[in-house]
């Protein structure tokens, strides 16, 4: 049903920690705290015994793009651990925000008002576990792709019908893929500032030591430990 790795349990775990020290050699090249970035290991479409040798290694943090996946991958393995953390990474529809926010950790990809409200009316649920979200930028303004058009951000942030309701920590965005994306990190970073924003998820397996150099607190890799899907 879902993809293996053409790579071993044991090379999946070296790079991971090829990755990790990585990041913390990219962090250290602008003074920054190492600690303080999150390594969002993306699982989308892998088979769990691809990459529950990671979980077995210490790694919490995992990044999956659809719902229903998610819950049909990640349901049973979260009963033997219950300190790992998913991440929703892909779009959010609407019609699975009640299920994503008792599922996820944290949303990343909060693109419209329509979902704003979603998550407001569902904000009460005993069952919830989201404890942070992230506004989605299009800063490409590609019509292919989701996320909120820079000029929009203020009518959430500075709507007080949401932010008295919901607590944004931070912007997340995916540069076009045919540009280098170093601009769109340091304009999501000044963005982000304007706004009183700490978070900012940015950065995946082509890119995420030039997204820490400009800031990031979340970065999403995937390929880089997992190799090519078999």
């Amino acid at each position: 049903m879902y993809n293996t790795s053409a790579l071993t349990s044991s090379e999946i775990v070296n790079n991971y920690h090829k990755v990790c020290d990585r990041i913390k050699v990219a962090a250290e090249s602008v003074d920054r705290d190492y600690n303080e970035i999150c390594l969002v290991v993306v699982t989308k479409t892998f088979d769990p015994s691809v990459f529950i040798p990671l979980i077995d290694v210490g790694h919490k943090n995992f990044g999956e793009n659809k719902v229903q996946e998610a819950e049909d991958k990640w349901v049973p393995i979260l009963r033997d651990y219950h300190d790992v953390r998913l991440h929703l990474i892909g779009h959010l529809q609407s019609n699975k925000v009640k299920k994503a926010m008792e599922l996820f950790y944290s949303i990343h990809t909060i693109d419209s008002p329509k979902r704003v409200n979603a998550v407001i009316k569902n904000m009460n649920n005993h069952n919830n576990k989201c404890t942070e979200y992230f506004i989605e930028l299009n800063l490409g303004n590609e019509l292919q792709k989701y996320g909120l058009e820079q000029n929009k951000l203020p009518n959430i942030l500075d709507e007080k019908k949401y932010s008295d309701q919901i607590d944004f920590v931070g912007l997340m965005c995916i540069p076009p893929y045919e540009e280098a994306p170093s601009p769109y990190f340091a304009l999501l970073k000044k963005i982000a500032d304007k706004f009183g924003l700490k978070g900012l998820s940015m950065g995946m397996s082509s890119d995420f030591e030039q997204a820490i150099q400009f800031g990031a607190t979340h970065v999403r890799v995937g390929s880089e430990i997992f190799g090519s899907r078999s």
